[in-house]
């Protein structure tokens, strides 16, 4: 093995992830929309807790699966930004090997700690619209812990064996990964043995994980919409239907361009790398972006209590922010007037 993309190495103790095949010069440009996506995110996720933490009328099953859903946003987000911003802002291209399997956990199991939130809140839909009186007594909060546990414990151990596998195959090619995370298969595709053991269990995870979730989805929202359309009045069905609105919008940002991810890898054979990686940073990373702007704008007691909070301090945020704003241009004026005179 003597090329220059081959080394003699075992157990590799780096790897080197090139961020976006040829668009290497434009890295600082990309950067850009996804960390003001990600603080974003941030905000909107920050502000969902602490609402739902204060208000005593959302601690119930909706919003404490709301708020399961905000913190695997949050992880996931963070597993992918962090050292996706370092390789676009300051050419920090190397991994440590252990570090680059642990994000490749971290980014496949909550993906599907996600997908068995959405999934839980739809089962949460399902119950409180076709079964009103029984919502209750249903879901309590025991048995919301216990789906909590289940959908944890359920990302937790299928994913185990992911970082296993890749830790034990030997890798004796490039150390270079053109992508910008760890992405399972990006990783063990550069072992020098059989790989059809990580490569059949991933594809079955997605399958049967996804396809399961998305079919219990499916069958939820179909019975929520013969008891919507069973209603007796116009409003009383646009009415059920808005309370579904948020979730439903969520599962489409969720879903969709994981479709597309997927359509391209497998049938997209002539399309640009490039835009292979781009449609795979968009797919895990724009959905925990988006997912607080949803609720926090279609969920009215989300927005009623964060409109009622931000007119009760406002006013002492305003006159805080105008006691800043002129210090900070006296400050300013004073250290313009000095370097005009020296």
């Amino acid at each position: 093995m003597s090329d220059s993309n081959t080394t003699d190495f075992i157990n590799p103790s780096t790897f080197i992830l090139l961020g976006i095949p040829g668009l290497e010069m434009a890295h600082v440009w990309i950067s850009i929309p996804f960390c003001t996506m990600y603080i974003i995110a941030i905000l909107g996720k920050v502000t969902i807790l602490f609402i739902v933490k204060i208000e005593l009328n959302l601690h119930g099953p909706m919003y404490y699966f709301l708020c399961m859903l905000v913190v695997s946003d949050l992880v996931l987000s963070t597993s992918i930004l962090s050292k996706m911003l370092a390789i676009f802002r300051f050419n920090s291209t190397e991994i440590n090997f252990s570090a680059c399997l642990t994000q490749m956990y971290f980014i496949h199991c909550f993906s599907v700690m996600v997908s068995g939130i959405l999934m839980a809140m739809a089962l949460d839909h399902y119950v409180a619209i076709c079964h009103p009186l029984r919502h209750s007594t249903i879901l309590t909060n025991p048995m919301v812990a216990k789906i909590g546990l289940a959908v944890v414990l359920h990302g937790g151990t299928l994913i185990l064996p992911h970082p296993f596998l890749a830790r034990h195959w030997p890798y004796c090619r490039t150390n270079i990964i053109p992508h910008t995370y760890c992405e399972h298969i990006a990783v063990v595709k550069l072992a020098c043995a059989d790989i059809c053991v990580s490569s059949y269990y991933g594809l079955s995870v997605a399958f049967l994980v996804t396809g399961l979730d998305v079919f219990f989805i499916a069958v939820s929202y179909i019975q929520i919409l013969r008891a919507i359309f069973s209603l007796p009045t116009k409003d009383a069905r646009v009415k059920t239907f808005v309370t579904c609105g948020s979730h439903l919008c969520v599962i489409l940002a969720s879903y969709t361009p994981a479709l597309i991810s997927f359509l391209t890898h497998r049938l997209g054979h002539n399309v640009a790398l490039h835009f292979h990686i781009i449609i795979a940073n968009v797919y895990l990373a724009v959905p925990p972006r988006v997912h607080p702007i949803i609720y926090g704008v279609r969920t009215k007691e989300i927005w009623d209590r964060l409109s009622s909070y931000l007119l009760t301090k406002g006013p002492k945020f305003s006159s805080w922010c105008s006691g800043f704003q002129s210090k900070l241009c006296a400050e300013l004026t004073d250290d313009i007037v000095l370097r005009l005179l020296s």
